[in-house]
């Protein structure tokens, strides 16, 4: 099951996405122009691989809701996402906000 559903960071609107997964659950936060996921997402292949697309990402471990991911301390950030602010150890609601400022 996907699941799509609008929330609000002081004020500015995201999109919060689950995937419901056999044994455990995708998870992301999506702005305008960057989000933050849950472990599966591979920052090392964003900033590596994909590093002229410029992607505005974190991620957060050991999350198992959306409100765990959103409380969550930042894991990894691309180096897009450092160069507008975010960085690790920042919690996720304040890199969302600075990500899609």
């Amino acid at each position: 099951m996907v699941t799509l559903t609008p929330i609000q960071v002081e004020g500015k609107s995201f999109t919060a996405v689950v995937v419901k997964l056999p044994k455990t659950n995708f998870m992301a936060v999506t702005g305008d122009l960057g989000y933050v996921m849950c472990g599966a997402l591979d920052v090392a292949l964003l900033n590596e691989k994909l590093a002229e697309r410029r992607i505005l990402a974190g991620r957060a471990v050991g999350v198992r809701t959306i409100d765990d991911l959103l409380n969550a301390p930042l894991e990894s950030v691309t180096n897009a996402a450092i160069e507008k602010g975010a960085k690790v150890g920042m919690s996720v609601r304040q890199a969302l906000l600075l990500m899609n400022a």
